[in-house]
């Protein structure tokens, strides 16, 4: 299967490096024009822009999260780079270690549902109110996981923000079909290298227990995870709207 990309305008959060940054290779490999929005600093950024293939990418410099700078990042990606065909919600955080969930913090707490949820809802309104829906066209793809599907233990902030995305997902894939606007997610298990998953792979024990739940008995890769996304947000998927895209290896059909 040929995904052609070509004159398409696409937008990847969270893309300066990691899963967001391999989405992001794989679109412009198809023809896509990325818009890299990250909170990293500008050479980071550059960097990233600078590993796409093909020409018309920039960087953008964005919080995520904030809403005034996601609108006014949305104006701005539209004056230089045209309207938005593609969005992919990547860009997520995680606290980096276990937790019981009888000793979650309310800051733990809003870290990441600030980010994970609620950025990525507002990231989605702004491109569907300001471009998708007028023009009847477009396709976005949110980062669920597979813990925001079933449950987990020592996760709960991660888990929850993540069911979030799931339910976003669903919802504005039903509101928005009228506009032609697809929503759908992918929903990864464990992405070996990822800054989420490297400092729990060195907990004693963390990796051989998580791949016990893993029919296939291994972690997702970049490209795993990247191919699926471009799929989801092509031509190739067009009947295709408020569907989760499990790439777990198996690990939630049981």
């Amino acid at each position: 299967m040929n995904i052609n990309l070509d004159n398409k305008v696409a937008i990847v959060t969270g893309a300066a490096m990691g899963i967001g940054l391999r989405c992001a290779q794989v679109l412009a490999e198809s023809g896509a024009k990325i818009a890299v929005v990250d909170l990293q600093l500008d050479d980071v950024i550059a960097k990233a822009v600078s590993t796409l293939k093909g020409s018309g990418h920039k960087g953008y410099h964005a919080n995520a999260a904030d809403v005034p700078v996601i609108n006014a990042t949305v104006e701005r990606i539209r004056k230089e780079m045209g309207e938005i065909d593609i969005l992919v919600n990547n860009a997520g955080v995680d606290l980096g270690y276990p937790r019981l969930a009888v000793e979650v913090t309310e800051a733990e707490w809003d870290k990441l549902h600030v980010v994970n949820a609620r950025g990525l809802f507002f990231f989605s309104q702004a491109v569907a109110r300001q471009s998708m829906i007028p023009r009847k066209s477009g396709s976005i793809v949110n980062m669920c996981s597979a813990v925001g599907i079933v449950g987990a233990p020592m996760c709960i902030p991660y888990n929850t923000s993540k069911a979030v995305v799931a339910q976003v997902t669903r919802s504005t894939a039903i509101e928005w079909a009228a506009h032609n606007v697809r929503v759908n997610a992918v929903a990864p298990t464990w992405v070996a290298a990822t800054t989420i998953s490297n400092p729990l792979m060195d907990l004693p024990g963390f990796e051989e227990h998580e791949l016990g739940k893993i029919p296939l008995g291994r972690f997702a890769t970049f490209d795993d995870v990247a191919n699926s996304v471009c799929f989801l947000a092509s031509d190739a998927s067009t009947i295709t709207t408020g569907s989760i895209l499990t790439v777990d290896g198996g690990w939630t059909t049981q």
